[in-house]
């Protein structure tokens, strides 16, 4: 019964998942220790806390919905991500893809004053067309998709500055307010925020994100498209031999990868919860931390949800770390020590494979002799 369970794929994941955040915990802990051991266990359970610092119930409530507001971003930009390694693709520019979709939506709602729908419409259409540019530099020229999504982000990042440059504040380098300037381009409530004591800034953004991950599941494990789409992703020209149009799906798949992480941008931006800065110099971290949200959450849309949800916890919970004995950027360290380890969650459930396939081979080995010694009697 213990090895059916161990052989379980979901049951591996949540094994590996656990193991890196303990692993990067524990590491964040020794750096702590390092700085300053008076206060490294405090400093600790303040980032794993996060809204649980605060003593008052609406307090927690409202920097919980903070919290769920930046992680809906994050899962759309895991599952761009996901979305395309399912189909042997790495798509590193979920995060140029996450810029574009930003500055489409913003722009259409502070520069021409669209509602929440079309805005968000637009952040769809641009990071789908933003995606194939991608797509169609591997299906047709070969390009590696990684190459093309790293120069793509900064290109994605410096047009977004200088459209974004044309609706920003007078006196400040961030773009104008929703809530002032353009009401009518917030994603709606729904009464939501009022779980949240009356956070304004929680809205159908996180439910929706949540769908999303479900429909993205189907999509993969239950539909044809998904099974031409992970066929290619294999072996395109098998794929191709069975009748499957392998440039299509390449494109497609990068398509739907761009989309995804586009919707992700407009799910934070569109809630008026922070406004663009148009000195921005580098690309921002919510596309990579996909990357790491994805592989923490085995690969599997499920899964990274919960994922997306604990890395943002953690960088969150950064903010109650005391300052005075640790830098600002200590959380960042320590998230970063996470994501890190990330990277190892499939040599994680490589070994635990190989283990069983050790502890199996071993039993048979033992019942082999076993045998033997019986027919000698």
């Amino acid at each position: 019964m213990k090895k059916n369970l161990l052989k379980n794929a979901a049951v591996q994941s949540l094994i590996a998942s656990l193991l890196c955040i303990v692993l990067g915990l524990l590491l964040g802990f020794i750096v702590l220790l390092f700085i300053n051991p008076s206060g490294a266990g405090e400093a600790i359970l303040a980032v794993v806390k996060n809204f649980w610092n605060y003593s008052r119930a609406n307090l927690q409530a409202k920097n919980f919905g903070n919290t769920l507001v930046k992680t809906a971003p994050l899962l759309m930009c895991s599952l761009s991500v996901l979305f395309a390694y399912k189909v042997g693709l790495f798509n590193i520019g979920a995060a140029g893809q996450y810029v574009v979709g930003s500055c489409a939506c913003l722009y259409a709602a502070l520069a021409w004053h669209w509602s929440w729908l079309p805005c968000l419409l637009m952040s769809i259409v641009v990071g789908g067309i933003y995606g194939a540019i991608v797509g169609l530099l591997k299906a047709y020229c070969n390009v590696n998709e990684v190459i093309s999504g790293i120069m793509l982000n900064w290109i994605g990042l410096y047009t977004t500055n200088m459209l974004l440059a044309t609706v920003k504040e007078p006196t400040s380098p961030y773009t104008l307010h929703l809530k002032t300037d353009a009401t009518q381009a917030m994603l709606p409530t729904l009464g939501l925020g009022k779980l949240f004591s009356d956070n304004g800034n929680v809205t159908i953004a996180i439910p929706l994100a949540v769908l999303i991950a479900i429909a993205i599941m189907i999509l993969l494990d239950k539909t044809r498209l998904g099974y031409e789409l992970k066929a290619t992703g294999n072996n395109k020209n098998a794929a191709k031999y069975a009748g499957m149009a392998e440039k299509r799906n390449i494109i497609l798949t990068l398509i739907i990868g761009g989309a995804l992480a586009a919707m992700g941008g407009a799910f934070l931006y569109l809630t008026d919860f922070e406004q663009w800065s148009v000195t921005q110099s580098s690309v921002p971290g919510m596309g990579f931390n996909g990357i790491a949200a994805a592989f923490l959450g085995g690969l599997n849309p499920i899964g990274t949800i919960f994922a997306s949800y604990f890395i943002q916890h953690i960088t969150s919970g950064g903010a109650f770390v005391d300052l005075s004995k640790y830098s600002s950027q200590i959380s960042d360290l320590i998230s970063s020590l996470i994501i890190y380890l990330c990277g190892f969650v499939l040599f994680i459930k490589y070994t635990i494979n190989m283990g069983i396939a050790r502890s199996e081979e071993k039993a048979k080995q033992k019942a082999a002799a076993a045998d033997e010694k019986g027919g000698a009697k």
